[in-house]
């Protein structure tokens, strides 16, 4: 086992022993990496930092039901994602229903995608409507399939497709729109 491993597996020890000062340790750790998951899932900063201190509010409050704690940072990841999901559904963002059939895809060429930042690609994440933007990432980042997704969400299948296509449509129109600052 690697020194940070053994390391990460220590301050969830002492967390789950309640001591407050590695609970501090651990979320000011892991702050950035859950902080990237919710900016995935909500249109603000200030949102983001509501849902991942709620999330942390979980975690610490569960973290004795955590069986395998060579898991933790999936079981971290997936508190996070529910407690994003549960914001979006209580704002009611997901009521939206549209078929497939209505979505348009467009070719981009990959050279302009090359040229995009990680900066530039995450704006235009966020510029996508909720529901279009949380169906994106839990298809095509958290790799959930769309029975899946439409049952977290409590949408049927047909939205959860579409929603994606949508997501990919916008995003692909996006994409062209700041091709003529590469070429």
């Amino acid at each position: 086992m690697n020194d940070q491993k053994t390391s990460e597996q220590k301050l969830l020890q002492a967390c789950m022993r309640g001591d407050l000062k590695s609970q501090e340790l651990f979320y000011k750790q892991f702050y950035g990496y859950g902080m990237a998951i919710c900016l995935r899932y909500l249109p603000n900063k200030e949102e983001a930092k509501e849902v991942l201190n709620d999330s942390f509010l979980k975690i610490f409050a569960q973290i004795q039901q955590l069986q395998e704690q060579d898991q933790f940072k999936s079981w971290i990841r997936r508190i996070i994602v529910n407690t994003a999901l549960d914001r979006l559904r209580k704002n009611k963002k997901f009521q939206m229903n549209t078929d497939i059939e209505d979505a348009q895809l467009e070719i981009v060429d990959s050279n302009v995608l090359n040229k995009l930042s990680a900066e530039e690609i995450m704006g235009m994440l966020q510029k996508l409507p909720d529901n279009y933007r949380t169906v994106f990432n839990l298809y095509e980042i958290e790799g959930f399939n769309h029975e899946e997704i439409a049952k977290m969400l409590g949408i049927p299948v047909g939205t959860s497709k579409s929603n994606l296509s949508r997501a990919k449509a916008k995003l692909k129109a996006m994409i062209l729109a700041t091709e003529t600052q590469y070429l």
